[in-house]
């Protein structure tokens, strides 16, 4: 079993440790999404620079490419990538079933590879053998997102992420109780070839964990029954998806997060491009974050401030020689100015995406570091209100 303890409790919030095979997690603590196995425009040593933790990668896109079988060969996530801290793997559900023509039975989804219509089908039990094989710390259950809003529509959904964890449950089970030599390799069909049949085998972690996924939508009933149904599965920790926008997120993770059993960890999965996502998850009692929004916002160009985000393009940033954030320990903060950057984005430079990416994934994840102090010291309603008022200018 996963060991999280908990060092401090205020109301649902919670400040813990995560021990994992590779490193411990100080929670609560935004996660670095490494979608392909990296953080677009940084390198490893980049995020363990600016005071990342941990990555999430996303099985959907690995299993595309490079494909499980040569992350395997490469002795696992942490290895291939340089990371060599706690990883954790998204099944990518939500990016499959976000496709146009996927085909969803109870045995498996079957799709098309956006990259050269390799038509592919993924199960329960192949989606746990390649995140087995990927070797991440921590896995999320597979589980189906409803495209509709509709309350049948995501009941039906959620009844069979039900049945898909039970299946998912097993199956991890099965591979924790095997030796690596004895494992093999994740059948993940692909126009009827079965992939990594000549992969070596390596030597990734038996210590792999397992969180079931709480699905449900915006609808308070279905969250309570799933995170019941969850729970009952005794999994290692829990993912909270299908959530979009913070609007009623509070009564959610409230709901969610009164069931479900307190001894275990909880990933809020994708939300953090707004800051007041990361106050909510943390005060409703979630320990980890992971969202892409971060670094997307920076290649655009869009940039955190203690006074709200900013479009580094407009004119008004050419003749300005402030520090972006003339308190942040960012290495673009320390060093440039907001001409420079503003020089680098309309000359469409690749470095302006690099220290713009630096930025905010450093602003993120010491936002969170933050609310984890101010959790410890009992400030943090008083850092959340003067926090949210100054950078939404209330």
């Amino acid at each position: 079993m996963l060991k999280f303890d908990i060092e401090k409790r205020a109301g649902l919030a919670r400040v813990g440790v995560i021990h994992t095979p590779h490193g411990d997690i100080k929670t609560p603590a935004f996660v670095g999404a490494a979608t392909r196995a990296t953080v677009k425009a940084l390198t490893m040593k980049e995020m363990r620079d600016l005071g990342s933790q941990a990555i999430l990668a996303n099985t959907y896109h690995l299993i595309l490419r490079p494909g499980v079988d040569l992350i395997k060969e490469a002795g696992g996530l942490a290895e291939f990538s340089s990371w060599h801290g706690p990883t954790f793997t998204d099944s990518g559900g939500f990016q499959i079933f976000s496709l146009p023509d996927v085909k969803i039975t109870e045995e498996s989804v079957k799709f098309k590879s956006y990259l050269d219509g390799r038509k592919f089908e993924i199960t329960p039990e192949s989606s746990m053998q390649a995140q087995w094989a990927i070797g991440a710390d921590i896995h999320m259950a597979f589980d189906h997102l409803a495209k509709s809003e509709k309350y049948e529509d995501m009941k039906e959904a959620m009844e069979r992420t039900h049945r898909w964890l039970d299946r998912c449950v097993e199956e991890h089970h099965r591979l924790a109780n095997m030796g690596d030599a004895h494992r093999g390799n994740p059948k993940m069909f692909v126009e009827d070839k079965i992939l990594g049949e000549n992969a070596r085998q390596n030597p990734c972690s038996n210590e792999q964990y397992l969180y079931a996924v709480v699905q449900g939508g915006d609808f308070l009933d279905l969250r309570a029954e799933s995170a019941k149904y969850c729970a009952s599965k005794n999994p290692d920790g829990f993912g909270i998806g299908g959530v979009f926008v913070a609007d009623g997120m509070d009564e959610m993770l409230k709901t969610v997060n009164s069931i479900l059993p307190e001894e275990k960890p909880r990933h809020l999965l994708g939300m953090g491009e707004e800051p007041r996502d990361l106050f909510i998850g943390a005060e409703f009692g979630c320990d980890t974050f992971d969202c892409v929004g971060p670094t997307r916002m920076a290649r655009n160009g869009s940039l955190y401030t203690l006074d709200g985000r900013i479009n580094i393009k407009n004119a008004k940033y050419a003749h300005d020689f402030t520090p972006l954030m003339p308190d942040c320990g960012c290495e673009c903060c320390k060093n440039y100015t907001r001409a420079y950057l503003h020089h680098l984005f309309r000359t469409d430079e690749i470095t302006a995406k690099v220290l713009a990416s630096i930025h905010n994934e450093h602003f993120v994840v010491h936002t969170v570091d933050s609310i984890r102090k101010s959790l410890l010291d009992g400030s943090f309603g008083t850092y959340k209100n003067e926090f949210l008022a100054r950078y939404y200018h209330k």
